[in-house]
Order: C-alpha cells, then structure tokens, then sequence
C-alpha cells in the first residue's frame, strides 16, 4: 500500500496552518491587560476567565472558518474583477477583521463581540488648506 501523496498531506498542511493561525491570533489576546484584572483571584473572576476560555473554544473555530472563507472569496472577487482591491476589501474586511477571542470584558458586556469586522477608522480630511497665502484686494 502506497503512503503519502497529496491525500496524506493536506491533514498534515491544514494542522499546521490552523495552529500557526490560532498562535498568531491568541497570543495578543493573552498578552493584554483588561479592566477585570481587579478580579483576578476572586471566585468570580475565575469563573468568567473560564467561561470566556470555553466561549472562545466554540466561536473561535466558527469565526476562523468564516475569515478563511471571506479570504478565498475575497481572492476570488479580486481575480475576477480585473484586479479590483476595494472589491477584495469589500469581503475581506467584514470577514476577517472582528473579534475572534471572548474576553471577560465581552461576557460582561463591557465590549462587544464583533462577528463581522468594521475597517479602522481613516482620519478624516484636513480642511482645504489654501494653495498660496490669501491675497488682500488692491484699492
């Protein structure tokens, strides 16, 4: 019986990426301080750390399957309009951007769970600086 091929190592390929994505996205997550830090040590502070841990066990898998999907269409989208980037960034931004770990703060209600992300806010123009100083009327 022949072992390998392609069947024996796509499994292989996708463990890998999922690892190296699921790393990518939760090590951050872990790294940050949050206003529940107060809590830690606290009976209830330990629950809602392991309430946001199982929470993040189910959504996260849902929501990476969702960005994963809005990357290949976004692809596809761009490809198939001659190279359009905002058409791509039309898919991509909802699907991938959004919260991907549940936080205490997010079962408290102290920040919103985002299952479709929203583009950073772009500053807004400057007011229309004139080109040349003002010039004042002849009399």
């Amino acid at each position: 019986m022949k072992h390998g091929g392609l069947f024996g190592t796509v499994p292989l390929v996708t463990v890998i990426v999922i690892v190296a994505f699921c790393c990518m996205v939760t090590v951050p997550a872990w790294s940050q301080s949050s206003a529940t830090d107060t809590q830690q040590g606290t009976a209830s502070g330990a629950g809602m750390q392991a309430a946001s841990a199982v929470a993040t066990i189910l959504y996260f898998p849902l929501k990476a399957a969702f960005a994963i999907g809005g990357g290949i269409v976004g692809g596809l989208a761009y490809a198939f309009s001659g190279g359009s980037e905002q058409t791509a960034k039309n898919i991509w931004i909802p699907s991938m951007y959004g919260t991907y770990v549940i936080t205490p703060e997010h079962l408290s209600g102290d920040r919103a769970v985002r299952f479709l992300g929203v583009a950073a806010e772009e500053p807004a123009p400057a007011e229309a600086a004139p080109l040349a100083a003002p010039v004042e009327p002849v009399r």
